[in-house]
């Protein structure tokens, strides 16, 4: 039975939940897949919370799993057959337009190898720091600074193009 109050869970679901989501539809690109991701996250922390050690805050833990989750689930063949269109049609010329702004750099963003796509998405999506970067993807925090300049620097040419 795992270790874990109701309430302790709602806590967590209710404090997290957002932003795993939010991270999740960030590298799946389809707001179904990356609910499934959430959910699957949250049944984790529920089995798992025994094993959290305060090492990290929970936030990074959490974020964790969902990283690993939304990682093992793009190694899939199924995934990698898919193309999924994550943004929605909006109304509203002002509205859409900036919808279209954030649309083109997260497209620019998914085109960037793993690697430096998911520290862009924590880093900026998520507002982690580059030490809790480094924790919740079991790096140094060196190797997380090398791999955001890298990442900014393949990203300011794509975004000069489309923007």
């Amino acid at each position: 039975m795992p270790n874990i109050s109701e309430e302790t869970l709602k806590r967590l679901i209710s404090q997290y939940g957002d932003s795993v989501l939010r991270m999740c539809c960030l590298y799946l690109k389809d707001y179904q897949l990356a609910e499934d991701i959430t959910q699957e996250t949250f049944l984790r922390v529920y089995r798992k919370y025994d094993l959290f050690e305060n090492r990290a805050s929970e936030k990074n833990w959490i974020l964790k799993i969902a990283v690993n989750l939304c990682k093992n689930y793009m190694r899939t063949h199924w995934f990698k057959d898919i193309c999924v269109d994550f943004f929605p049609e909006k109304e509203g010329k002002d509205l859409y337009e900036t919808f279209l702004d954030k649309e083109m750099i997260s497209r620019q963003i998914m085109k960037l190898p793993p690697k430096y796509k998911e520290v862009i998405l924590l880093y900026y999506y998520q507002e982690l720091s580059v030490k809790e970067i480094a924790g919740v993807l079991n790096q140094k925090e060196t190797t997380i600074l090398q791999r955001l300049k890298r990442a900014r620097e393949h990203l300011k040419p794509l975004l000069k193009e489309v923007l």
